[in-house]
């Protein structure tokens, strides 16, 4: 049985990812926390999580949108994303456990968002509303922590249930031009998900017309929700 939730947000908005398009995507709060099956659940319905929130698509005319996820038992990269992972793993130190809130992850934060111009706009965020973004949360969450040279080069965080684990945001250092910093970490989530006995990594939206959310679909074989059904793509 899944808790009861409030909403807190629910207006036609600008969208972030498609110019001129109008977004609606309700922000709800459950009332108590998420047991690992429960989220494993909301996931599946196409949820995901910012701060203590869930949301899902709810656009009035667009359904470009599509949840995606890899079946970890299915996945099998692709020779370039194997050469990134065996690069990755002799180049970094990865260190897993919970989310940090410090100076030095909200400078990264703010320069990769700053440098890669995802949020136009925006102002930088603080420790506090790094923390109310992406530490608060309603279900268990993680930190997978890159390091080179004892440098921090990147992090992600993950929201784990029972048999999944949501990417929700991952940061990095853009003048690091030693490897992809962004397809290294969903290898080392997928390395994650079967050293932890998970199946599915859901990797958030997969968006054809948008530059920043189409890279999804290189990973094969995957899934995405399609009118409430899963669909294979290969």
């Amino acid at each position: 049985m899944q808790p009861r939730e409030i909403v807190v947000f629910d207006a036609p908005h600008a969208c972030s990812y498609l110019p001129g398009r109008t977004a609606r995507m309700p922000y709800r709060r459950p009332l108590a926390r998420l047991l690992p099956e429960q989220f494993d659940q909301r996931l599946a319905e196409g949820d995901r999580r910012s701060g203590v929130f869930l949301y899902r698509t709810q656009c009035p005319a667009c359904r470009a949108c599509e949840p995606i996820r890899l079946d970890v038992n299915q996945f099998r990269p692709n020779a370039t994303q194997r050469r990134m992972q065996r690069k990755g793993d002799a180049l970094l130190t990865v260190k897993i456990g919970s989310p940090v809130v410090d100076r030095q992850r909200v400078r990264l934060f703010n320069l990769h968002r700053e440098l890669r111009a995802l949020a136009s706009g925006d102002s930088p965020l603080d420790e506090e509303s790094y923390g109310e973004f992406l530490v608060d949360s309603c279900c268990e969450t993680i930190e997978l922590s890159y390091w080179h040279a004892d440098r921090l080069v990147a992090v992600a965080i993950a929201d784990a249930g029972r048999e999944s684990l949501s990417a929700v945001y991952c940061f990095y250092d853009p003048s690091f031009h030693l490897l992809s910093l962004g397809t290294y970490s969903i290898l080392r989530h997928v390395a994650f998900c079967r050293e932890t006995d998970r199946r599915y990594l859901y990797l958030g939206f997969f968006i054809a017309e948008s530059p920043h959310m189409s890279y999804k679909a290189r990973f094969r074989p995957h899934e995405r929700l399609i009118d409430g059904q899963w669909s294979e793509f290969g």
